[in-house]
C-alpha cells in the first residue's frame, strides 16, 4: 500500500464514456420501479425545463462500479475490494437521456483499519460529455483487504 499512499491528492483514474440514453434510463426505473415522468415520458419531459428526459440520481450514481471498474489500477497485494459506502454526494447537474458521462477518481486517503483492511477515501466527480457542471460528485469509501 506504500505505493498507494503516495498518490494521495492526485487522480488515480479516468473512466470511458457511457452512455446513458433511453433505454438505460427506462431499464433503471423499471428495477426501481420510479416511473416519474422526468425520466420515462419524452413527450411530457418536453414541457419541462430539462427539454425531454432525464437519467435519474441513483442511476448515475450506481454507474460508479462500472466506472470504476473501467478505470481504477489494481492495488497490488489486494485479494479483493468492498463498497463501504459513500460520506457525501450531490447531484449537480441533470443528465439528458442521450448523453455519455464518464468517472474521474481522485485519491482522498488511505487508512489501515485493522490486519489487512485498508480503507480508501475517493472523490468522483462524474461528467458529462460537452459541459462544464458534473453530473454528480460523491465521495466513496472502498475497502480493500490484502
Amino acid at each position: 500500500m506504500a505505493m498507494v499512499m503516495e498518490r494521495i491528492g492526485s487522480e488515480i483514474g479516468l473512466s470511458s464514456w457511457f452512455v446513458i440514453d433511453q433505454t438505460r434510463i427506462d431499464d433503471f426505473a423499471t428495477v426501481t420501479q420510479d416511473h416519474q415522468f422526468i425520466h420515462t415520458d419524452p413527450a411530457r419531459a418536453l414541457t419541462t425545463s430539462f427539454g425531454g428526459t432525464i437519467a435519474h440520481g441513483f442511476l448515475v450514481l450506481s454507474l460508479l462500479s462500472a466506472m470504476a471498474q473501467s478505470a481504477l489500477p489494481s492495488i497490488e497485494g489486494a485479494r479483493t475490494s468492498v463498497n463501504y459506502g459513500l460520506d457525501k454526494v450531490r447531484f449537480v447537474a441533470p443528465v439528458r437521456s442521450g448523453a455519455r458521462a464518464r468517472a474521474r477518481f481522485t485519491l482522498s486517503a488511505l487508512s489501515q483499519r485493522g490486519e489487512g483492511r485498508w480503507l480508501m477515501a475517493i472523490k468522483v466527480v462524474v461528467e458529462i460529455e460537452s459541459t462544464d457542471t458534473p453530473a454528480l460528485v460523491a465521495d466513496w469509501l472502498v475497502m480493500y483487504l490484502t
